[in-house]
């Protein structure tokens, strides 16, 4: 007999019994009751790694707790938004810089991961959008809307993001921005058809 406890009940219809399984109320199941504690654990982590301090310490744990792939050294500001459900599909290498208010989102329908390669750099109040590779020293202006991959070494701008510029250095920091700028060469502007 199942863990759940049945009761039978017999009625009689003229000469026949009729049997009727009547089904006693069951408790939740105990996997609902982890993936709602484990999404309350997640939405509050990220809500303390928005507000709390520590750029390259408390909030890189609070991510890492949550289950976002981080390497080491990398920086994020405050009030960053790091996929709030599904911050399994996030990584992080090495090095790389999330400014204020930067959001990530890695999940939308069948498209889903977003990789932040070695040494690349987002701007504040960037959005990436799920699906997207930031590549290695890469620079994403502040307020940018990226929805395609950024190749290594290129500076991209607007709403959606395109390339503006290669970077001769990644922007780190250790590097003046006078230094990056002196090695940044513009892309030739596309004619607009």
């Amino acid at each position: 007999m199942s863990s759940t406890t049945s009761r039978l009940e017999h009625t009689e219809a003229g000469d026949a019994q009729n049997l009727v399984v009547a089904s006693a109320p069951r408790e939740p199941h105990k996997e609902v009751k982890e993936n709602i504690l484990r999404g309350f654990r997640n939405r509050l982590f990220q809500h303390l790694a928005r507000i709390l301090p520590g750029a390259r310490s408390l909030r890189l744990s609070l991510h890492r707790w949550r289950g976002v792939h981080m390497g080491k050294d990398v920086w994020i500001g405050y009030d960053v938004i790091l996929d709030t459900s599904r911050p399994f599909l996030i990584t992080i290498e090495d090095r790389a810089s999330l400014s204020m208010r930067v959001t990530v989102i890695a999940h939308f329908r069948e498209t889903q991961g977003v990789k932040i390669e070695q040494d690349a750099f987002i701007g504040p109040g960037a959005i990436i959008l799920p699906n997207v590779t930031i590549g290695r020293g890469a620079v994403v202006t502040a307020g940018s809307v990226v929805s395609q991959s950024v190749p290594p070494m290129t500076v991209v701008q607007g709403n959606p993001a395109v390339p503006i510029a290669t970077c001769g250095i990644p922007l780190s920091a250790h590097v003046t921005l006078k230094e990056f700028s002196r090695r940044l060469r513009p892309l030739p502007k596309k004619p607009n058809l």
